[in-house]
């Protein structure tokens, strides 16, 4: 990709200056048809520019970067809206941006290059390679094929060091049998990495790839050395409440971070570089990365991974499904305060990367995904197709469903009134908008309700609506049969409140009490196994735990959840 120079960054600029007079949306292309062969998908790429201005505008995005690569090269980069927010500044495509857990495919290659090296067995336990990994188990042990497709049975987002010595991880089921997203296992990995190859994890992936496929601007490692290149990054002004999405967005502080789980910051132009690797299968320019038979283990379909949609599986540090009938790669990535998404259409051997510098709980997958559908329709001649439509918060689907009068055994009463395909609360006479959340509940645009989401439930999908739930306030329409009281022991009472880590990954959390049972932020029940711990109630297999510690007064001080130390805050 050539260089861009001064003149040519001093006109972007300047047309950047007069759009961003009249809305969000800039475009910028630094190698919009570089290569000659990028020519063919100019219809494609007109067709998702005008995708991506609706997505932004509907997602609330602050900017956007976009790398599109096929087998024959570089074919796009492109970049769109805004860094800095407040003084209008562009995103350029030199700036940063960090692309969280899509680091655990560039971990996975490494690993394949050490086992095709004869240094690794993917199949060997763990322990024998890191004897300082303390873990409690009944079941066989943990390899490091189990550690790469997510089937570990360990808890997810904590550090492998825990902070009392005396501690040991846990596992919930036998390796193997079960998919559950993973971080703890990729930051072991990182350290497997350093044992194998001799340096940190950062080291590594910069000589084995980074160097490999002319990706020149791509650090292994987050610190401030690099923070003025990052693009400015936002995150939810208040994070101790569920985000409506065109909520007041905050800068994040400063990110310092090595964790091989997603510690990669890249440019487009150097992800636009890795994704045509890809394309290749496992061939970069100066060669192959790892062997064909090391390629097609990295995508072949290990474990069901329902949590990447129904149908789809994990290969290793890869999600692998089907997009009409081809076989596609793909990877989110998400951190404090940017959101990216990777797709690659294998069997057309074309693929997207998109990042955005905003955490709002979203990943761009819609642009990256129309992004290879598009292409492939050009390649076959076709008009590309049309894009997604529009996707605002506050459209519901089958709103009458929860409509009614919902009353809590207290006597509360909960109006909701649909229109269409809109919802609202009616509190003191005025109607108030219901907004789809990114979590199992909804959001109501009034300062009343946003601590919690407001959730409703069903005996299946096929029967109606009897309760709905917000907080600790629980309630139901005359359809509902079920029991009014129920019992619980005493003691939860103090498990319940408002804890809190300051640490920006972690934030607050809040217990609740409702039907005789404790809930996380109100909508994920805890399910008691010993005393004063709890398992997470979302999936019956899975690893995640509360542990309740520290009672004064009655009142639990200190938490811990999977690992992860929380402290009780007395604000609400």
């Amino acid at each position: 990709m050539p260089p861009i120079t001064r003149r040519h960054l001093m006109r972007l600029t300047a047309q950047a200056a007069v759009a961003a007079g009249v809305g969000r949306f800039v475009v910028l292309e630094s190698a919009a048809q570089a290569n000659p062969s990028g020519e063919k998908y100019r219809a494609a790429f007109a067709a998702l520019d005008k995708f991506v201005e609706q997505y932004m505008r509907d997602m609330n995005s602050p900017g956007m970067t976009l790398g599109i690569a096929d087998r024959d090269g570089v074919q796009r980069v492109a970049t769109y809206g805004f860094s800095d927010l407040e003084r209008k500044l562009v995103v350029e495509p030199g700036h940063l941006y960090q692309i969280g857990s899509i680091t655990k495919s560039f971990v996975a290659l490494v690993l394949l290059q050490l086992k095709e090296e004869g240094k690794l067995d993917l199949h060997r336990p763990i322990a024998e390679y890191c004897s300082y990994f303390r873990v409690s188990s009944r079941f066989a042990p943990i390899t490091v094929h189990h550690l790469l497709t997510h089937s570990s049975g360990l808890p997810d987002g904590f550090r492998i060091f825990l902070p009392d010595p005396a501690a040991a991880h846990r596992t919930a089921y036998a390796p193997g049998e079960h998919f559950h997203y993973c971080n703890t296992g990729f930051e072991l990995i990182g350290y497997l990495i350093w044992t194998l190859d001799g340096v940190p994890f950062a080291e590594s992936v910069r000589r084995r790839l980074f160097e490999p496929l002319g990706m020149n601007d791509s650090f292994g490692v987050i610190s401030h050395d690099i923070r003025e290149r990052t693009a400015r990054n936002y995150l939810p002004f208040k994070d101790d409440r569920p985000y409506a999405r065109f909520g007041r967005l905050a800068e994040a502080p400063a990110l310092i971070e090595d964790n091989a789980a997603g510690s990669i910051s890249s440019t487009p132009g150097d992800m636009a570089r890795y994704v045509q690797m890809l394309a290749n299968g496992g061939r970069g320019p100066k060669g192959r990365i790892v062997s064909e038979a090391g390629f097609a283990q990295f995508v072949t379909p290990h474990i069901a991974a329902d949590e990447f949609g129904l149908g789809a599986s994990y290969g290793y540090g890869i999600a692998t499904d089907s997009l009409d009938g081809h076989k596609r790669i793909r990877h989110t990535g998400g951190m404090v305060s940017f959101m990216s998404s990777m797709h690659l259409d294998l069997d057309e051997g074309l693929g997207a990367f998109a990042s955005i510098n905003a955490m709002q709980g979203y990943r761009p997958n819609p642009v990256a995904q129309y992004a290879i559908q598009a292409m492939r329709d050009v390649r076959e001649g076709k008009t590309p197709r049309p894009a997604p439509p529009p996707n605002p918060p506050d459209r519901i689907e089958k709103a009458a469903d929860y409509a009614g009068v919902f009353t809590s055994p207290e006597g509360k009463k909960l109006a909701m009134v649909a229109e269409g395909d809109r919802l609202f609360v009616l509190r003191n006479g005025a109607r108030f908008a219901v907004e789809r959340s990114q979590g199992p509940g909804f959001i109501v645009r009034h300062p009343d309700f946003e601590r919690f989401l407001l959730a409703f439930s069903r005996k299946d999908e096929k029967s109606p609506v009897t309760e709905a739930a917000w907080g600790s306030d629980w309630f139901t329409n005359d359809r509902y049969t079920g029991p009014m009281s129920f019992e619980y022991p005493k003691e939860w009472r103090g498990f319940t409140g408002h804890y809190r880590n300051d640490s920006p990954w972690r934030g607050s959390f809040h217990v609740v009490l409702r039907q005789g049972r404790l809930w996380l932020d109100g909508v994920l029940p805890l399910v008691p196994t010993d005393g004063a711990t709890f398992r997470f109630g979302d999936s019956p297999h899975s690893p995640e735990w509360i542990e309740f510690r520290d009672v004064v007064n009655g009142q639990a001080m200190h938490v811990l959840l999977s690992g992860a130390d929380y402290w009780r805050t007395f604000a609400a």
